[in-house]
């Protein structure tokens, strides 16, 4: 079979304008970059505002193995799936990171039969959105350190600068940094941190936003530093505002491109799920809804870290529902979780299913405890056998959830139709009952133990002194009532990535917890999880190329 990328340049694209007819978007509702690729303008968004929404479906995972088990590939294929059976669909999808891209990961444009196109575009500059937030991000930065070289005017403590740097790639030696080396004009010395594009609060902030007004007002919320006084510092102190929304500005309109089967899809936004909220834009979830009878987006990661996210954060802020839950898992992450190494992935073991199948069972149960109906869909590998397939569907009729065998990955929107029908049928017999975990009533500490406790599945909840330290000051200045984002590792149910299947007898230790005031939540550490991941000792950017007709080869 092709690969991924020979896959999407081998398909044939319809120009942008074609492709958003089919849900009535007209050519002038749109700001074309290129044939294949456009924004959608306010005004087409205005203009929809008052249209009843259609069905929202969410796709989310069991925990993954480190390679990924296709819940894109699954997201973009039911779209598909709903399309050829004739429903008015669209896709919402988050924006790749260059991170994973030129990391181990690779893209998240889908994968075989059911990808978006241009998947290159797509992967790599897109239409600049991740550049304009990096640029928006460091120019606060700046800002931040020339008002303190300037004279300090607010009295900015420079042992307690909240805020980091960033760039959109994978880069562990700036984790920790020193800078204002050299002479007396080069700034104050002072240490320093980057992190991932996608795990900055301007991130969180662009996806949570719903309108320029909004986006300013979240932005001014930053706190960046504090006092010498212990006071907040934040972006609007700095006056920093007005120029970060203008690097804002066109990265706040929602992208459009299409399915190999030339479905709709708006791809907005791009935070991780393990150090960020992990869902694409409230701006194109809206959007879609809208403009579609069905719209089928994505969480991050597995269901402990990229669903309640969506269903505590996304969902409260932007006043939207739920219709269902599509819960993806594979044979060979449920094996990954009952014990067997990678290389081992592709041959039969029983064994190993049986054991790590309640990972499959806490996913289940976490989902229903938020009252939406749940399908889960096995994504089909070739290696999977017919025995393994039958031990999952047996075990999922039992735990009464709807089941269905997705083979999008090989045959695209054919391969959706079973899960697209299973999915129709639910959203006709099952209503939504969905209610978040917790109200915001509950302090920083209950959440998070709410969230531990019920979600992992933990006994408790260690908090680490600097992380009390931290909670005290975010309760002093009034940052008890936000919801919580956990950051925690995507391998396990717990902080532990070692800890697979459905761990039991543990606790999650808290190390550190911060406040994205701008963005409104509170942001917990938990573990090791870094805020900058590394690149393997063999990144797959040493396997990318261009050939002298200019085609990308060797992305993924």
């Amino acid at each position: 079979m092709k690969s991924d990328i020979q896959i999407a340049q081998d398909s044939k694209m319809l120009k942008i304008k074609e492709v958003a007819k089919r849900v009535g978007i007209e050519e002038d509702d749109l700001e074309l970059y290129g044939n294949f690729k456009a924004k959608i303008s306010d005004e087409a968004l205005n203009r929809v505002e008052s249209q009843p929404n259609g069905k929202l479906i969410l796709v989310t995972a069991i925990n993954p193995t480190p390679a990924g088990e296709g819940k894109t590939t699954v997201t973009i294929g039911l779209g598909d799936a709903l399309t050829r059976l004739g429903k008015k669909t669209m896709i919402a999808l988050r924006e790749p990171s260059l991170g994973p891209c030129f990391g181990i990961k690779g893209g998240a444009a889908g994968g075989g039969y059911a990808q978006v196109v241009p998947m290159e575009d797509l992967n790599l500059h897109f239409t600049g959105d991740f550049h304009a937030i990096t640029s928006a991000n460091n120019l606060l930065a700046a800002l931040l350190d020339n008002h303190i070289q300037q004279g300090n005017e607010l009295g900015i403590d420079p042992r307690d600068v909240v805020m980091k740097r960033c760039v959109d790639m994978n880069d562990r030696n700036l984790r920790n940094i020193t800078i204002g080396l050299g002479k007396k004009t080069d700034g104050m010395v002072r240490e320093d941190h980057f992190v991932i594009t996608v795990a900055t609060e301007i991130m969180a902030i662009l996806c949570l936003s719903q309108g320029i007004s909004d986006l300013k007002e979240k932005l001014g919320a930053m706190i960046v530093a504090y006092s010498f006084k212990g006071e907040p510092i934040t972006a609007n102190d700095l006056k920093a505002t007005g120029a970060m929304a203008a690097l804002l500005k066109d990265a706040l309109k929602p992208n459009m491109i299409q399915t190999l089967a030339h479905t709709p899809a708006l791809v907005h936004g791009g935070p991780f799920a393990n150090i960020a909220h992990g869902c694409n834009s409230i701006k194109a979830t809206k959007a879609a809804l809208k403009f579609a009878d069905y719209t089928i987006t994505e969480a991050g990661f597995g269901a402990d870290l990229g669903a309640e996210k969506f269903f505590d954060i996304k969902c409260p802020m932007a006043n939207i529902t739920p219709d269902a839950v599509v819960l993806v898992a594979t044979i060979r992450a449920l094996k990954y979780n009952g014990g067997v190494t990678k290389e081992h992935l592709n041959e039969e073991n029983m064994e190993a299913l049986e054991k790590g199948i309640v990972n499959l069972e806490k996913h289940i149960e976490n989902i229903k405890q938020y009252g939406v109906p749940v399908v889960v869909t096995l994504n089909s590998f070739v290696s999977d056998t017919e025995a393994e397939n039958t031990f999952v569907k047996e075990f999922c009729q039992k735990k009464g959830c709807h089941f269905a065998l997705s083979k999008v990955w090989e045959q695209g929107a054919e391969g959706g139709e079973d899960l697209a029908r299973e999915v129709l049928d639910v959203l006709e017999k099952e209503p939504t009952n969905f209610a978040p975990l917790y109200t915001n009533e509950l302090t920083i500490e209950e959440k998070i133990k709410k969230i531990a406790t019920t979600i992992y599945g933990a006994d408790g909840v260690v908090f680490e002194p600097a992380a009390k330290k931290q909670l005290q000051r975010l309760k002093d200045l009034g940052f008890n009532k936000l919801p919580v984002c956990m950051a925690k590792n995507q391998y396990s149910l717990s902080d532990d990535p070692t800890k697979l299947g459905r761990p039991r007898g543990f606790n999650v230790t808290i190390r550190e917890i911060y406040v994205n005031a701008g963005a409104g939540f509170v942001v917990a550490l938990t573990g090791t999880i870094m805020t900058m991941p590394g690149l393997p000792k063999v990144p797959a950017a040493n396997n990318i190329d261009v050939t002298d007709n200019g085609k990308i080869v060797g992305l993924f």
